[in-house]
């Protein structure tokens, strides 16, 4: 079966004048305009950034702990590999104090266009309180900082698994580009804090039978905790035929992840709660994470058909809801002690799987 390398889908780099248009375009508030021309020599600057590709400006040399030692990483990337490193020597420690993730997922925030906070929200402060009473030690990520904060991203996953596995690297290396202006990615933060959690529990709108649209970003982009590559050097960097070669003399497919427990809320109002649930679930154990039992795995609707200007109210009234939701955090509260002891159990989890991927 062929493994070459297949091209003809770019359309090349952008004519000067598009990308003029394109880098001048941020600047659109006249406030700018009496520095014209300034931002004339910056644009200057990018073009020669964008088409002499320089995707990593600084770099360093890989050393003696990679499989060329004299490759030219990017220093921010190696930068993220060292923490990642680090948070996962602390993860391994008993005597480090029992973490939990919770992923707010909803994209709606009162500080951006909906002007009012999320039911996803207010469900995993719930959460919170209970893990911080129970003695957990609590990190919430709020997704919805992405539609509010200033310049913060979390760019689309590019593919690179589906060339091969070996081109997908651990930590995620297509990010920043400072060449297309690819930059403020918020994924370097959100692997150390996965990394550094003994338990996760995300909670996510149902959008069109489907989880919120950041939860999919973070979701792509960590693709390469599931059998990323943790040395670029050995591809060349994005050297897809090396990738490819390296893929076909066997490749072990490391899940970065696994042995983290995990409890998944997922509501909704009209429609396609089950399969959301369900779907998030397989993601999280394809990744070799542990599910903290059937009372971690919630999904409800809150104002089943009711009107959309309701649903706040509608969640102060259902106690049931809530109570539920503390019963997440109360199973995987259970289940992160019994981790922490080496009692939990998974079943099957060290078998060896003949068709890995």
């Amino acid at each position: 079966m062929s493994a070459d390398v297949r091209k003809g889908q770019w359309t090349g780099l952008h004519p000067r004048a598009e990308f003029r248009e394109r880098f001048l375009a941020q600047f659109t508030d006249p406030a700018y305009r009496a520095e014209q021309d300034a931002l004339d020599r910056l644009e200057a600057i990018a073009w020669d950034a964008y088409r002499e590709g320089r995707k990593a400006p600084i770099t360093r040399k890989a050393g003696p702990e990679f499989h060329d030692p004299d490759y030219e990483l990017s220093a921010e990337w190696y930068a993220t590999r060292e923490r990642l490193r680090l948070a996962q020597a602390r993860w391994s420690e008993a005597a480090t104090p029992s973490r939990v993730l919770v992923i707010a997922c909803a994209a709606r925030n009162d500080g951006s266009c909906p002007g009012e906070m999320s039911k996803t929200f207010r469900l995993a402060k719930i959460a919170q309180e209970v893990l911080d009473s129970g003695g957990v030690e609590t990190d919430l990520l709020d997704l919805s900082q992405l539609t509010s904060d200033y310049r913060r991203h979390i760019h689309p996953c590019k593919g690179c698994v589906s060339t091969a596995m070996p081109l997908c690297h651990w930590p995620c290396s297509c990010y920043p580009n400072h060449a297309t202006a690819q930059v403020g990615d918020w994924m370097a933060e959100i692997y150390e804090r996965w990394v550094s959690a003994h338990g996760i529990l995300l909670l996510t709108p149902t959008h069109w039978y489907q989880v919120s649209s950041p939860l999919k970003l973070m979701m792509d982009r960590l693709v390469c905790a599931d059998g990323g590559n943790p040395d670029p050097t050995s591809t060349g960097g994005k050297d897809a035929k090396k990738a490819k070669e390296l893929e076909l003399a066997g490749w072990d497919y490391p899940k970065h992840l696994a042995g983290r427990t995990y409890g998944v809320v997922v509501h909704g109002d009209v429609a396609g709660v089950e399969g959301t649930r369900r779907a998030t679930c397989d993601w999280l154990d394809w990744m070799g994470l542990i599910d903290a039992g059937p009372q971690a795995r919630l999904d409800r609707y809150v104002g089943y058909y009711e009107p959309y200007a309701t649903s706040h109210a509608a969640l102060d009234g259902d106690a049931g809801v809530q109570e539920e939701v503390r019963n997440v955090a109360r199973a995987l509260a259970q289940a992160v002690a019994q981790l922490r002891r080496g009692e939990l159990s998974a079943p099957g989890s060290g078998l060896r799987a003949p068709r890995p991927k």
